[in-house]
């Protein structure tokens, strides 16, 4: 399965709960994470920001992104115009068409009002993580 995972998510990974366990699948090779040049650089930009630059597992992340463990990635997306209050969200979008994502994994509630876009399932942890015990039991 093809994930996009919206950098709220990914944050929220290094403090366990759902967000971890979807993190886990990744890199227990369960699921496939797709990656662009602006989400990649927002997860950087953003885990650094909050003082995670010397944490260990941020090095881990960045050896697993930089030898590309079962992940997709892009350096050319589609332009989209659907998140009118933060349209900088539109890139998870855009990296999902791109690499023909099964979902994007987000928090963000405008994301999540859209539901699906094009196939592309939007949902929140607690629903794919559901999703996935459903159809991988």
């Amino acid at each position: 399965m093809r994930a996009v995972i919206d950098t709220n998510v990914f944050v929220s990974s290094f403090f366990g709960g759902n967000p971890r366990k979807i993190i886990d699948l990744w890199k227990n090779d369960k699921l496939t994470l797709c990656l662009s040049n602006a989400v990649l650089d927002e997860y950087i930009n953003v885990l650094r920001r909050i003082g995670l630059k010397d944490e260990a597992e941020l090095e881990e992340l960045i050896l697993l992104f930089s030898s590309g463990f079962n992940l997709l990635f892009t350096t050319k997306t589609p332009k989209v115009k659907i998140i009118r209050n933060d349209p900088d969200d539109d890139k998870f979008i855009e990296c999902a068409m791109a690499l023909k994502a099964d979902v994007i994994i987000t928090g963000d509630r405008e994301v999540l009002s859209i539901k699906e876009y094009r196939g592309i399932k939007i949902m929140t942890p607690l629903q794919f993580l559901e999703n996935y015990r459903q159809k991988y039991r």
